[in-house]
């Protein structure tokens, strides 16, 4: 264990790592429309820039975790770095959409070995008085991307070509590779474990299938048959990797550690406030775009108070602990998100930030204990594969919030908009989306359609934000459900489990 102040230089690099994921992730969307028009990207295109991205990461997570155990987390972190790096500069020098989309495959997969292996490491790095902070730190640092990503791109878009919006990775890698070689140390789990093939095929089977099915069923609509059949193939092979996982020699998941409540509780709450947050998080700019007319700079601007409310939430729960936190925590995102379900096209931007404020501060009360928990129950030597397991159940999480979301706001959408008396293309260009319908209100010079659009958009958003409280105040009956009892993990140290500390 470390113990000098090195620890904290070696967040600092984990921290950069994990703030080039974020803005790969928010930055995308900004550049979309600039994409489609200089590389003659269709809309099937677009949507696989992003879709390539998320089934590699799906598919990666596990293994990448077991294969930091056996051949060394601090190694195959800086391999990452350098994929991440080399297909970053791919991404913006690309001349094809099939490039494009294999370069994002190639950061999917550079993504899918960081992001386990950063929380392996913080087990290895913090020991359980310091990891809270450290936790809070991450998370917040996680969330920079999301407003920064816009703000960022927007303004590069505005002075540069569409590339460089991809570059700004590249110094915050070199500076990711020289911290985490400074100052990260290398650590393994159990050298001796054989590669669980059977499990990895099930695995990336699995959470692709199911991934690949959620992202369908948003843009397809719930009852898809095929949204439908991809999703119950994901699930079927999901299943089948747990029957597995109990007959084999070299299991790629430890069962076991389901037995932790520690572990199985902080997973499930912060897959929980995943959910939730995420499809704030898809809402949000488009109700900025649509209904208040901002730009990508202004809508990254509007997004900061998110940040603000999730630094709150971190300090207070470093200052006052973890006792009753979490259900605190999920207590204020459900109010803040139903509060918001009042938002109307006239609202004021005061009300909107206030609200998404307090959601930032009940992230920041939820993510950072609930995530302690479940990599506090986790064994050093098994720290990366349940790493790798917690972020998979977070990516699938945030994967339904905006699929399930997306479309009750959609629908929302298409129900109340009016678009009596359009000419036939023009009505379904309306109903595709609420940016189309500003686009062509604005082009016909129809300032009812525009309102009609706006309030139609607002209220499917409406609809959502009251679908996601909902979710969250469900993850407040979990809190409440939790045992109060310390576990002991096979071969671990006695930890405490989230209920054990009040919640």
């Amino acid at each position: 264990m470390v113990t000098s102040t090195a620890r904290w230089f070696a967040l600092a690099a984990l921290c950069f790592c994990t703030l080039a994921i974020g803005l790969d992730g928010t930055v995308l969307s900004v550049a979309l429309p600039t994409l489609a028009q200089d590389l003659g990207a269709s809309t099937g295109d677009l949507q696989w820039f992003t879709t390539s991205y998320l089934l590699v990461l799906a598919a990666g997570l596990l293994p990448a975790g077991m294969l930091g155990d056996r051949f060394g987390r601090k190694r195959f972190l800086l391999g990452a770095l350098v994929l991440f790096g080399v297909a970053s500069a791919w991404c913006a020098w690309a001349a094809t959409t099939g490039q494009l989309i294999a370069a994002r495959a190639a950061l999917g997969l550079a993504s899918a070995v960081i992001m386990p292996l950063i929380g392996a490491v913080l087990t290895v790095v913090f020991d359980e008085e310091t990891r809270p902070r450290a936790l809070s730190i991450w998370v917040t640092m996680n969330a920079l991307g999301i407003p920064l990503g816009p703000l960022l791109g927007g303004w590069l878009l505005d002075h540069f070509w569409w590339g460089s919006v991809f570059l700004i990775n590249l110094p915050i890698v070199v500076f990711g590779l020289l911290a985490v070689v400074a100052w990260v140390p290398e650590s393994h789990g159990d050298r001796n474990r054989r590669l669980d093939v059977p499990g990895v095929l099930l695995s990336a089977t699995g959470l692709v299938a199911l991934t690949y099915g959620i992202i369908e069923a948003g843009e397809r609509g719930l009852t898809d048959p095929w949204a439908l059949a991809t999703v119950v193939a994901g699930v079927v092979a999901l299943g089948g990797l747990a029957v597995w996982q109990r007959r084999a020699a070299s299991p790629l998941i430890d069962l076991d550690l389901f037995r932790s409540r520690g572990f199985t509780g902080g997973a499930l709450l912060s897959t929980v406030a995943s959910f939730a947050f995420f499809g704030l998080l898809f809402a949000l700019p488009q109700f900025f775009q649509a209904v208040g007319g901002q730009d990508a700079f202004g809508t990254g601007l509007r997004l900061l108070p998110v940040i603000g409310g999730l630094l709150v939430g971190a300090r207070l729960v470093a200052r006052l602990g973890v006792r009753l936190v979490v259900g605190a925590g999920l207590v204020l995102m459900a109010g803040a998100l139903l509060a918001g379900a009042r938002t109307g096209a006239d609202s004021g931007y005061g009300y909107v930030a206030a609200w998404v404020a307090v959601a930032g501060a009940g992230l920041g009360f939820t993510m950072p204990p609930a995530m302690n928990a479940a990599i506090g129950a986790l064994t050093p030597e098994r720290s990366g594969v349940g790493s790798g397991l917690i972020q998979a159940m977070r990516q699938v999480g945030s994967a339904i919030g905006v699929a399930i979301l997306g479309t009750v706001l959609n629908a929302g959408y298409r129900d109340q908009v009016d678009v009596t008396g359009l000419p036939a293309g023009a009505g379904d260009a309306v109903r595709d989306s609420a940016a189309a319908g500003v686009a062509v209100a604005r082009r016909l010079g129809d300032a009812e359609l525009l309102d009609s659009v706006r309030r139609a958009f607002t209220g499917g958003m409406d609809t959502a934000l009251v679908a996601t409280g909902l979710v969250a105040l469900a993850g407040v009956i979990l809190v409440l459900i939790l045992p109060r009892r310390r576990v002991r993990p096979a071969g671990g140290e006695e930890t405490i489990v989230l209920a054990e500390s009040g919640v």
